[in-house]
């Protein structure tokens, strides 16, 4: 795969050139180095890439000249992390790893222990930067599918609003638990097959609490397992993706 990859959201299926924005015009040549003659993979975040060569390595307007496109596969399996916000730039790196292992979806959440309380305007500031994180994370591991970034909603009413998924998980301390090889199973006995769309729920600092837990099971969450030690918020999501995308795929 060439070291260079651009994220061209608004690029057409049958381009012959690509004109990048100059952000990441900016990114591709004077944080990368990228010259003109120089392989460059772009892609729009929904699949699409295109082969190309850098025709002129401008560094507020770089064009590309395309060579051949093709379409990634949808995946078979989709991944919805919903994370309560942890404190200071943690969901920065939440983000940023829970693409680089293929998560199709991210939802913020504020809980009953979040620490973290934005107003309408600094809520939008942060998904936008959120975003931006994913579309990093998405060019350093190749990645050709951005997840989708959700609004900062409230934990109970995401909770109790959730539906379209084939199995929706809570990542628990609590006791009742279960391991996520024996959820799978046990989905995979009743159904004839693995899950297709998947919901990994993971509280802040402290877990979610008792109430939350509550609804969260009455809601049809099923609490599970993470192991026998206290993960960080951002440890306990990345692992749980982890050995999700890991079970699904074997």
């Amino acid at each position: 795969m060439p070291d260079f990859r651009a994220y061209a959201p608004d690029a057409s299926v049958a381009a012959k050139e690509i004109r990048l924005a100059a952000d990441e015009s900016h990114h591709l040549v004077t944080v990368n180095r990228c010259s003109r003659g120089d392989p460059v993979v772009a892609f729009d975040g929904r699949g699409r890439e295109w082969i190309c060569e850098c025709l002129d390595a401008a560094k507020s307007a770089t064009l590309l000249r395309v060579k051949e496109s093709r379409q990634a596969a949808p995946l078979a399996h989709a991944m919805t992390l919903a994370q309560a916000l942890p404190k200071g730039a943690t969901m920065d790196d939440i983000v940023r790893q829970a693409t680089e292992v293929g998560a199709a979806r991210i939802v913020p959440l504020l809980s009953e222990r979040t620490q973290v309380h934005l107003d309408g305007d600094r809520a939008g500031k942060k998904t936008d930067k959120w975003r931006t994180a994913a579309i990093e994370a998405a060019k350093q591991c190749g990645n050709p599918w951005l997840p989708e970034i959700a609004p900062i909603q409230d934990a109970t009413a995401f909770m109790q609003s959730a539906t379209g998924y084939d199995l929706k998980l809570i990542a628990s301390l609590h006791a009742g638990t279960t391991t996520l090889k024996k959820a799978l199973a046990l989905y995979a006995a009743k159904h004839s097959h693995a899950p297709r769309k998947v919901l990994w729920l993971v509280g802040p600092e402290g877990d979610f609490s008792p109430g939350e837990m509550t609804t969260a099971i009455n809601a049809g969450f099923q609490p599970i397992t993470l192991g026998p030690l206290v993960l960080r918020s951002d440890t306990a999501a990345v692992y749980a993706l982890s050995i999700l995308s890991y079970e699904l795929q074997s």
